[in-house]
This record gives C-alpha cells, structure tokens and sequence, in this order.
C-alpha cells in the first residue's frame, strides 16, 4: 500500500508518496492536498525536506523505490552524484553514465525522475548555463538552485 504525507514549503505544497520498501514519489502540487496517509518512511521524508528547506540539510538519507528502466535509474544515480550548490548540465551526466552521445536521452530520463529534490534534478542546467525545463516549473527550479546557493552567474 502506498503511503503519502505533505509539507508546506515556500514554494508550494510537496506530496511524499511511499511504499513499504522506500520513497517512490516527491512532487509539487498546486491543487487541493488530500488527507495524510503517513507511514515511517513518509514521516522521515517530510522531516529530511523540512531540514533542507530550512537550510539544515544538504544531503538526504532516504530508501528510495521508484519504478524506471535501468537507464533511468543510471541516470538517477548520477543526478545524486551532483553536490548540494553545485550545477551539471545533461552532457556532464551522459559522460557520467559512460553514454557520451546520450544527452538526449539522459534529458528524457532526468524528465522522468518522479523523486523531485531528493533525487536532485534541479541542478541540471543547459550546456549554455541556462536554466532549463523543470517537471515543477522553472521558478520553483530557481528557488531550490538560489535555496541552496548555486553559483547564479552560472544561469
């Protein structure tokens, strides 16, 4: 049975979605938040987010089950890789999923990431040091990029 438990940020509602074996979704939401169905896993998540939106977290520690091929979850890997400040663009993480003409793809598979902010596809920037498309919507990508003092001059 899946679980699920929301917190307020400054940037919107974020609904935790979890299984018994880890966390399978993290998505913002605009629309009406349903009722709390919290487990033990959902509980810590929300409390790691809550850290990290008040600046006390840079890294999280959270058993993650989202569902994706294995490329996807290649790229996945990678995107964690990324530290906490600090920005890659879709090249960066081809090359660090041993696919160098792959960045069309790990675009597509870093579009697919279904665990926003813990799986950190915020800092994905352009080969230009653009910001570029996010599931959450470009400010919101911002925010996070700013929250976590990403070099603006970058983007």
């Amino acid at each position: 049975m899946e679980c699920r438990q929301t917190i307020r940020s400054d940037i919107g509602h974020v609904v935790v979605t979890a299984s018994a074996e880890g966390v399978t979704s993290i998505a913002f939401t605009d629309q009406p938040v349903l009722q709390d169905q919290p487990n033990d896993i959902t509980k810590e998540a929300c409390a790691q987010l809550k850290a990290y939106f008040d600046k006390k977290l840079s890294s999280f520690s959270l058993p993650l089950h989202a569902k994706g091929t294995e490329f996807q979850h290649k790229v996945w890997q990678a995107l964690q890789q990324i530290p906490y400040g600090k920005t890659a663009s879709y090249l960066d993480i081809a090359h660090a999923v041993n696919n160098p003409k792959g960045a069309r793809a790990v675009g597509m598979a870093n579009g697919r990431n279904p665990i926003a902010i813990v799986v950190p596809c915020h800092r994905i920037i352009g080969a230009n040091k653009t910001l570029t498309g996010y599931a959450g919507g470009l400010d919101r990508k911002q925010f996070l990029l700013e929250l976590e003092g990403a070099q603006q001059a970058l983007w």
